[in-house]
């Protein structure tokens, strides 16, 4: 878990507290550390506190968006670091169209998949 720059926090819209999430996923916040701990979910230090936050984005009510576990690990296995993963996800791209992290909330994680294959290239 890393602290992130200013420009790559701007980036993401919206961001959700650990216990946040657990609550919408109607578990114990110990069970959403262990998806961070997997790999499954990023989770960054930011604010005042320095409080664990996950881009909002990354959740669809009750569970991890479709794709985003797959995708994480494509981008960690090109050796993408937590803010370079973030930073890829939310960066507006015209041929997606919008960015990555806004393809796989729209079950268009495939695509999002493929590109994240070809940075490997």
């Amino acid at each position: 878990m890393t602290e992130i720059d200013a420009n790559t926090d701007a980036l993401v819209p919206a961001w959700l507290t650990l216990p946040d999430i657990a609550e919408m996923m109607d578990v114990e916040v110990t069970r959403v550390r262990q998806l961070v701990k997997e790999g499954q979910l990023i989770a960054v230090r930011r604010g005042e506190n320095k409080a664990l936050h996950v881009p909002a984005a990354f959740i669809d009510g009750d569970k991890v968006v479709k794709g985003l576990t797959g995708t994480l690990t494509l981008l960690r296995d090109d050796g993408f670091t937590d803010e370079e993963m973030l930073e890829w996800l939310f960066t507006p791209d015209e041929t997606l169209p919008g960015t990555p992290a806004q393809a796989l909330s729209e079950n268009r994680g495939t695509e999002v998949k493929r590109r994240a294959q070809a940075l490997a290239v």
